[in-house]
């Protein structure tokens, strides 16, 4: 480890002295005075220590370019991975080096964990892994930085990360903590030579500038991580953790949270007389009082249909009344459907929502529904219901406006984007509803995750910011 070196602000180094005079002193005239001292006349082809100075400026002004620039284009990242993977990059291009990796660990133990490479695979990643703690070529001790100049001819070296230097072709390597005073060590960066190499101060002084911002940065976006997990957790928390068995009908739900938490909802409740409701909904605005005034309002809607089910119109009427009593600054969009399995009919009332789709043998069509505004919307709301009967094996699909909205195109192009997708549906998968629902997220949304799941964290699609929940309920019937 090589020893500390002075302090330096912004690429000016401060053990530089100011030189007395700029240009060299005019010799005195024949005749005039004693003979001049050599010593202090520059030799032929020496520099002028006014070049000297005017050459380093130069230097300094090209570092804080440098700086300025890469600094830049990591503040417009504004989600972890892009950002970690622009770190490597610019720290990779300030020290001379082809590969590195980055090893997220936040000290306080909250996560998020992670580890990217730049020019390793998850292979070369996981041999690294393998190497002891203590001696991970990243593992700086609390120390400034950790340099491993020539691995290879070091005394003293762990033999199993000699054995992994060898086996990924690199020589030495140059690492950095990642720290803030506020959020501590979340982590470090290595960059890896393929010879053996160190970077010269100038190098090691611009790479602990911009590592020092990177850490900044990225203590920002960790906390933005968390906040988006513990609201996804949350939204999960309040919508059912599994669907009803009825019979005659098969069920299946989808849902993607947003990157600020929304207030999209779906719900499947058994009802008497072997009938079943289902609803989708979406309340406006995101984050927490989003998220909780969608469970307020899908445990009310709960209530009201075992009430008043057979009545779709009543249930969000008084779904309606309650919203202007107790949120008046919000409005929300639903959609109620009273089922019967056992005669396949489906009398639906919506407020603001977009239509259901059916998808089967013979058909991909939407239902036909009333137009009526969103609820909270007028002073009171009213739509006629309507029915529609599904024949065996057709899927009805229930879906939130942000599966339309993260496609980033007009709505004529989305819901035809919707119904392409729903007529594509492979006749091998149509009796599998959950099958239904993630052929039709991958058509529709195709540059994001595949949802295996009951939920899953969305990236932004094309034209997107992320920030639209995504909610399909899928019933398929006998």
């Amino acid at each position: 480890m090589n020893a500390p070196h002075p302090p330096k602000v912004a690429g000016i180094d401060p053990t530089l002295s100011t030189p007395a005079h700029t240009v060299a002193p005019a010799p005195p005239a024949p005749g005039t005075g004693p003979v001049p001292d050599t010593a202090s006349v520059p030799a032929p082809g020496t520099p002028a220590p006014g070049a000297l100075l005017q050459d380093r400026l130069a230097g300094w002004v090209s570092d804080l370019t440098t700086l300025h620039e890469l600094t830049e284009r990591l503040s417009r990242t504004s989600a972890l991975d892009p950002a970690l993977h622009e770190m490597l990059r610019a720290g990779a291009a300030l020290v001379g080096a082809r590969r590195g990796l980055v090893v997220l660990e936040p000290a306080d133990g909250l996560g998020p964990r992670s580890t990217l490479g730049l020019g390793l695979g998850r292979a070369d990643l996981g041999h690294i892994e393998t190497v002891p703690r203590g001696a991970l070529p990243y593992d700086t001790g609390g120390a400034a930085e950790l340099v491993h100049a020539d691995l290879f001819a070091e005394d003293g070296l762990d033999p199993r990360h000699r054995e992994v230097a060898a086996r990924l072709g690199y020589a030495a390597s140059y690492a950095l903590p990642l720290t803030t005073e506020s959020a501590g060590r979340l982590g470090a960066a290595v960059w890896l030579y393929d010879e053996p190499a160190e970077p010269d101060e100038r190098q090691r002084h611009l790479a602990g500038l911009y590592v020092r911002h990177a850490a900044e940065h990225l203590a920002r976006l960790v906390e933005v991580e968390r906040t988006r997990a513990r609201m996804a957790t949350l939204a999960e928390e309040l919508l059912p953790s599994r669907l009803p068995r009825v019979a005659g009908v098969q069920l299946a739900a989808r849902h993607r949270a947003g990157a600020r938490g929304g207030g999209d909802w779906y719900d499947a409740l058994p009802l008497p007389d072997a009938a079943l409701g289902l609803s989708v909904g979406s309340v406006t605005g995101s984050g927490p009082s989003a998220v909780a005034a969608m469970g307020r309002l899908r445990a009310s809607l709960r209530a009201y249909a075992v009430m008043e089910g057979e009545d779709p119109v009543a249930v969000l009427s008084d779904l309606e009344l309650l919203l202007r009593l107790t949120e008046p600054a919000r409005s929300a969009t639903a959609l109620f459907a009273y089922c019967e399995p056992a005669l396949r009919k489906i009398t639906l009332a919506g407020a603001g929502h977009s239509p259901p789709l059916l998808i089967g043998e013979r058909r991909t069509e939407f239902a036909e529904t009333s137009v009526s505004a969103p609820l909270g919307m007028l002073a009171c709301w009213e739509a006629p219901s309507v029915e529609i009967e599904a024949e065996a094996g057709e899927t009805v699909l229930l879906y939130t406006d942000g599966l339309l909205h993260r496609t980033g195109d007009p709505m004529d192009r989305a819901f035809a984007r919707l119904h392409a997708a729903a007529a594509s549906v492979p006749r091998a998968v149509r009796h599998d509803p959950g099958a239904v629902a993630d052929h039709v997220l991958r058509a529709v949304l195709p540059d994001e995750p595949e949802a295996g799941s009951r939920s899953g964290r969305a990236k932004p699609g094309p034209g997107d910011d992320g920030d639209e929940d995504v909610v399909l309920l899928a019933a398929r019937f006998d």
